[in-house]
């Protein structure tokens, strides 16, 4: 299929390529203009044969919000815009309602995969409506693993459901740090490295985390040279917010999020921990250790 890329970051340039391999027929627009393919959002829509299908990667609020309205003036109905960013579900709704009634499709896909989504492949959680998905469809196809997409509900749903999975993620990435951290702090010189790697085989609570967990102890063993600082992207704050309004309890996700605004404070090696994790998943930036960091 063809379709207008819109932020050509980490996660955007490597779905283009993904898509692009596949036979996709992909333009992509940045604001760098040294990787974009057109200059203007308007020189991208115009390049695109109707009804379009524009793909936004980028960041959630003002951006994201910035952008839909622009693309807003410039396509006709029928044409469809997909947010594949972070954004909260509830801008979502918003924007899928004033959308609609400009005659124009939305549809909100969650997305995860971090940089390894180039070879691994995305896990793809789609809001929106039954005609939306069908038209993305060939393009999930390619950028999702085998079972890796599916079609989650009306608009919303696809950001609540990323929401979630992320909040999820928060908690997970939380239990293995102090699992961590209490091996590190006993008594014992016990190989953090080679734990990691034999928790991956046979073990209940074996997972992608601890080969990534793997990959930062074989570099780095006792994580000296990051430092304990954790940012948080929101989606894990919205997730407890929407646990209150929704009386859910999620006492683990919670007690994960209030660790991250800790780390900020402290040091700890369960912090270090899930810096490193978060940078060989997402490439996401670490402080590194040291009093000039």
């Amino acid at each position: 299929m063809e379709l207008g890329m819109i932020g050509l970051g980490r996660m955007g340039a490597n779905m283009t390529e993904r898509l692009r391999r596949d036979g996709h027929n992909v333009i992509g627009y940045d604001r760098r203009t040294e990787i974009s393919d057109v200059a203007t959002i308007p020189e991208l829509v115009q390049r695109l044969a109707p009804p379009r299908t524009l793909w936004l990667m980028v960041p959630d609020g003002v951006p994201t919000q910035q952008t839909i309205d622009e693309l807003s003036g410039l396509l006709a109905p029928g044409d469809l815009i997909a947010d594949g960013g972070n954004s909260n579900f509830r801008d979502t709704l918003r924007r899928g309602e004033a959308l609609e009634k400009q005659g124009l499709r939305f549809s909100d896909v969650g997305t995860s995969g971090g940089i390894w989504g180039l070879t691994g492949g995305y896990c793809l959680m789609i809001g929106g409506s039954d005609e939306a998905f069908k038209l993305l469809e060939p393009a999930l196809k390619t950028l999702a693993p085998a079972d890796g997409y599916a079609h989650v509900g009306p608009v919303g749903a696809g950001h609540f459901t990323k929401m979630v999975h992320n909040g999820v993620e928060y908690a997970l990435l939380q239990a293995y740090a102090e699992g961590f951290e209490l091996l590190e702090a006993s008594q014992f010189d016990i190989d953090l490295h080679r734990v990691s790697q034999i928790w991956q085989h046979g073990s209940v609570i074996r997972s992608w985390l601890l080969e990534l967990a793997e990959r930062a102890f074989s570099s780095d063993p006792h994580l000296e040279t990051i430092r304990g600082y954790v940012d948080d992207s929101g989606e894990g704050r919205w997730t407890v917010q929407e646990a209150v309004n929704l009386a859910v309890p999620a006492p683990a996700i919670a007690a994960s999020l209030f660790a991250r605004f800790a780390s900020r404070q402290d040091d700890s090696f369960s912090m270090r921990l899930i810096a490193a994790l978060r940078k060989e998943f997402g490439g996401h930036t670490v402080k590194g250790a040291g009093p000039d960091s």
